[in-house]
């Protein structure tokens, strides 16, 4: 049985990839950019950098007995998020089509070069 939360995005294809360099589209850190530090394709989110932080509290333990309170980047959607051209320094969409070998490859939609 599937859970809820990724039966909607079973045929969808990930756009981004890690290490990518991508704008955030929707939320408190709109129009930030950040490059993706992990892709979780079931759930279809994303880790970037420097982008969604949250606060993570740590138990006391020996060595800290204060406990802490950690900054870490959340997992956000990967629909808002979008691929950014280095070329031209905009948030672009991305397709796939076959190059010159023949194998699938991710494009940018809008001025056609590959990435």
């Amino acid at each position: 049985m599937q859970s809820s939360n990724n039966k909607h995005h079973q045929g969808n294809k990930i756009h981004i990839k890690k290490g990518d360099t991508v704008r955030v589209l929707a939320g408190n850190d709109r129009k930030k950019e950040g490059i993706v530090l992990k892709v979780f394709p079931k759930s279809y989110r994303a880790v970037v950098e420097g982008i969604h932080i949250v606060s993570k509290h740590r138990k006391p333990t020996s060595k800290k007995p204060q406990g802490e309170i950690l900054k870490v980047e959340a997992p956000m959607h990967i629909s808002n998020l979008m691929l950014v051209n280095p070329a031209t320094g905009k948030a672009e969409r991305v397709g796939r089509k076959a190059n010159e070998a023949g194998k699938l490859q991710r494009y940018f939609k809008k001025t056609g070069h590959f990435i």
